[in-house]
């Protein structure tokens, strides 16, 4: 076997076989396979496809190529993955509410590149925490925390990290089937017994409209349950951003103040509390979806998810009152500027994808991977479709690092904003489900 038949038999639209799928991924691992070739490999899959076989099969390969992690745990081990979008934070919310539910969450997460922030750079700023900190150290914090929020390593999926780098340099990133294979590699290198997906539909969404969102979904899904992973999807709504901030320490600052009840952003909640019940559903841990998300309800309200979340920051190298004294240990941006709203109105859209251009403007994000983030910039306060706006009221209010930067958003903030006259209808958070038995 080699990479040359490999590719022609793709190309030709033969499909990709495990055994070929197999030793492709090998390949890209140990680089025996060059850049040309899996460049090329890419673009044969893009254009003829591989087809719910070979993504399972791709998925399984790329698994395979490094360390997959077995448990010996009292409980099931489950995670939850977001194809990302503005102010979503749910992750910091989740893990820690499925710890307390019973179930082990080895969180396995990236970092923002694009306009889109990353669970891992959220927790990093987090004074102290180590997102990188190795199979090993994972293993103990998730046994005796019950959760951990890291990064994966070079050990984890090493032939997804070389196809990935190629991607995007080759115009190959649309690709569903490719797609599908990089997010369920990494996460089924995990030893899941389940896994719940939150794919977004929006304008801050990597998937703009319904369509492509559920085609997305329906592909994870299906190939996920064909890989042995238990698995469902909820198609959730990013026309907006789905916390009042966006931005780094900021996002963490909402999510503290939503775990200790000081001041509980609803949106984030609700979409919390579906996947986390859609999560205790698959690993048999509730009846139903409604029991499932009523059980980290409760998690969130009693502050069992809070003490959860202070021990695996203090485990991970954090500061061990993080809970009680979060808002002193967040860095904070020297510069602060409101957007005042330019007339009277209801805000009847919001460009979310330019706010989160903004935040990496701000310096909260990446435009390439070697930029250094800034922890402490981003937006907060952001008004929400259907809100009612007085004229010089607040939009939102901009955190940054210089009066330039900060002049320069609340432009960009501005443009992102749409009034009317007449009230919209607010989104629905949550558009749709797609289960196992949807995929069969």
């Amino acid at each position: 076997m080699d990479a040359r038949t490999i590719i022609a038999g793709v190309r030709d639209g033969k499909g990709l076989a495990p055994e070929a799928a197999q030793w492709f991924a090998r390949g890209l691992a140990d680089a025996s396979v060059s850049d040309a070739q899996a460049g090329a490999f890419a673009m044969a899959v893009l254009l003829k496809g591989i087809g719910p076989d070979g993504r399972v099969a791709l998925t399984q390969a790329m698994r395979d190529s490094g360390s997959v992690i077995a448990w010996d745990l009292p409980g099931p081990v489950v995670d939850k993955h977001s194809t990302g979008g503005i102010g979503d934070s749910v992750s910091l919310l989740l893990a820690p509410a499925l710890a307390a539910c019973g179930v082990y969450v080895p969180m396995i997460s990236g970092r923002g590149l694009g306009h889109t922030g990353g669970t891992l750079d959220k927790m990093e700023s987090i004074p102290g925490y180590r997102a990188l900190p190795g199979i090993e150290k994972l293993r103990a914090v998730v046994a005796e925390v019950g959760c951990a929020i890291v990064g994966a390593t070079e050990e984890i999926a090493p032939a997804d990290k070389r196809l990935y780098g190629i991607r995007d340099i080759s115009g190959t990133v649309e690709s569903i089937d490719l797609i599908t294979a990089s997010i369920l590699s990494k996460k089924l290198a995990a030893g899941l017994d389940a896994l719940v997906l939150d794919v977004k539909v929006g304008s801050g969404a990597f998937m703009k409209d319904m369509a492509d969102a559920r085609a997305l979904a329906r592909s994870l899904v299906e190939t996920a349950n064909g890989a042995g992973c238990r698995t469902s999807a909820l198609i959730t709504d990013m026309s907006q951003s789905l916390g009042h901030s966006a931005g780094n320490a900021l996002e963490v600052l909402e999510v503290m103040e939503t775990l200790t009840g000081a001041s509980v952003n609803e949106a984030l909640w609700d979409v919390t509390a579906a996947l986390g019940g859609e999560a205790l559903l698959l690993a048999g841990q509730a009846d139903d979806m409604d029991a499932g998300a009523a059980m980290i309800d409760t998690a969130l309200e009693t502050g069992r998810a809070a003490e959860c979340f202070g021990r695996m920051v203090a485990a991970l190298g954090g500061p061990v009152d993080f809970v009680e004294r979060f808002p002193d240990r967040l860095p904070s941006a020297p510069v602060f500027r409101m957007v005042p709203s330019p007339r009277a109105g209801y805000v009847a859209s919001v460009n979310a994808h330019a706010l989160g251009d903004a935040v990496v403007h701000l310096g909260g994000g990446r435009l390439v991977g070697s930029d250094r983030i800034n922890p402490s910039v981003g937006l907060s306060g952001l008004a929400v479709i259907g809100e009612e706006m007085a004229a010089g009221e607040p939009l939102a209010m901009v955190h940054a690092s210089s009066d330039a930067k900060a002049e320069a958003a609340v432009a960009a903030v501005l443009a992102a904003y749409t009034l009317s006259e007449a009230m919209p209808d607010e989104p629905a958070l949550i558009h749709e489900r797609i289960g196992p038995e949807d995929v069969k």
